[in-house]
């Protein structure tokens, strides 16, 4: 078994105005990952009823490798609204097949292998998910060419202290946005300082290799130690930004794998999420301008 990439977490319907389209943080991540020639796996869990066997049948389509479990739970549904500019609103179902996603031998195998893995807070509302997120993460090894990237995706009411500060001690990597990141200040005491002082914060406190900002059209971050990288976002017309985030996070990690500089990588990062917003649905097919540049 070669090193592995992995999106780790939920596995749902994303219901749009125009119809269902496949979602989920690490099914987006796996797959635009994919797209750069790397072997990335999507873990998560669906139900035994046909969304699942819809999801998994649209992996296979997407010739996106994944480790997905069948839970006695139905299959995870979002339903999306798009505001005038096209910025998505959640209203997420609970009690759903990728809060139980078990922890196997065959998980384990795979965190034995995994190269790099990206985890958020959505997936970690519910005990068992939790639990095998945390378990994936203990059981990969810990050198210095492994990356753990918690994408912190704060979601409606779906996350807790508790589980932030889990998260921040368990990854190497932290991405967050703006938003994120003016909460997680608040949560944790240091809200009067500006975004650049409370990233230096985190880098220092959790001991990261790096720790992305994405600030929306007014660019995005790439703190490492000492050095920032900073990138201007592009002006684009934009058909709804569903999957961006992901897209720019599986953008930067394949740069990163294939040996890209920090700024290199960022750079197409941006470029990639940039055209992801263009395009309706989270997993558009990148350009070869892309994907064959790296």
């Amino acid at each position: 078994m070669g090193q592995i990439i992995v999106g780790m977490g939920e596995a749902l319907w994303d219901v749009l105005p125009e119809g269902k389209k496949i979602g989920g943080a690490p099914a987006n991540f796996a797959y635009h990952v994919s797209q750069f020639g790397l072997d990335s796996r999507v873990v998560s869990a669906v139900g035994e009823d046909a969304l699942g066997e819809e999801i998994l049948e649209n992996f296979e389509e997407k010739k996106l490798n994944c480790l997905i479990g069948k839970v006695p739970y139905p299959t995870g549904t979002v339903e999306v609204e798009l505001d005038e500019a096209g910025v998505p609103c959640y209203e997420i179902r609970e009690n759903v097949a990728w809060d139980h996603i078990p922890f196997t031998p065959e998980l384990e195998e795979v965190a034995r292998n995994t190269q790099a893995v990206c985890f958020g807070s959505l997936a970690q509302r519910n005990t068992v998910s939790r639990e095998t997120i945390h378990a994936f993460l203990d059981t990969m090894p810990d050198e210095e060419n492994r990356y753990k990237i918690f994408d912190v995706n704060l979601r409606q009411h779906f996350y807790t202290r508790e589980v932030l500060c889990q998260s921040f001690e368990k990854c190497n990597i932290i991405k967050i946005n703006d938003d994120e990141l003016v909460t997680v200040s608040h949560m944790f005491g240091y809200p009067g300082i500006n975004l650049e002082e409370k990233c230096w914060i985190l880098l220092g406190k959790y001991n990261l290799k790096m720790l992305i900002l994405t600030c929306g059209v007014n660019g995005s971050y790439v703190f490492t130690s000492g050095k920032i990288s900073f990138v201007e976002t592009p002006c684009v017309r934009v058909a709804d930004t569903v999957g961006a985030g992901d897209s720019f996070t599986g953008a930067f990690c394949a740069a990163i794998l294939k040996g890209r500089s920090i700024p290199e990588a960022h750079q197409l990062a941006v470029q990639v999420s940039a055209y992801v917003c263009t395009q309706h649905g989270a997993m558009p097919e990148l350009p070869e301008k892309f994907t064959m540049n790296i």
